[in-house]
């Protein structure tokens, strides 16, 4: 909802909570393959229900995008707080990683899914970027992770990870074994 948007009432804002819950829960068993209808009936609701909040897929795949993306903001911000570089550095990527597990359609969006409008999350995006750079700088700084260490790097390890858990989701994968690996490589 942009800022020039009225709120939503009270039976508004509560279909959209549903739409949003059922869609997460849709997109984390079935990714991109999760159906606008099956989502519908999912949560209760009717097609023109789900239309009038989302007028296409894409744009309820942004809408959940950009929550997680405040979700992750406030977890880098709480990571900031910690008082050992390692230990805030290690907790970002951790709860960043965990904040994915188990949803198909969040990882998709992190390894660059184009279902996303990124312009629409931009500004949460940056937010948890220059909270994460903060602390990468932080931890560099004191040799807590390796002196060339940088956001882009943070990206592409987490990318790494997100990989293991959607080709590999379940039993299968370990991505907290592989998450362990990744941080060895890059501690100081």
């Amino acid at each position: 909802m942009s800022k020039t948007e009225r709120p939503l009432r009270a039976d508004a804002r509560r279909n959209r909570e549903r739409i949003l819950a059922a869609a997460g829960e849709l997109f984390a068993r079935h990714g991109h393959k999760a159906q606008m209808e099956d989502i519908a009936a999912h949560c209760g609701l009717g097609m023109g229900t789900l239309y009038r909040h989302f007028p296409n897929k894409r744009a309820l795949l942004t809408a959940m995008v950009g929550e997680r993306f405040r979700g992750t903001a406030e977890l880098a911000h709480a990571a900031e707080e910690m008082a050992d570089p390692g230990d805030a550095f290690e907790a970002v990527l951790r709860g960043y990683l965990e904040a994915a597990d188990g949803d198909a359609g969040f990882q998709l969006a992190l390894m660059g899914s184009s279902e996303v409008e990124w312009d629409s999350v931009r500004a949460d995006k940056a937010a948890f970027s220059a909270a994460v750079t903060r602390i990468i700088d932080r931890a560099v700084a004191a040799g807590r992770v390796r002196a060339d260490l940088t956001m882009a790097d943070f990206t592409m390890l987490a990318n790494g990870v997100i990989a293991t858990m959607y080709f590999k989701p379940g039993a299968h994968a370990d991505w907290r074994r592989h998450l362990e690996l990744v941080l060895a490589g890059v501690r100081g």
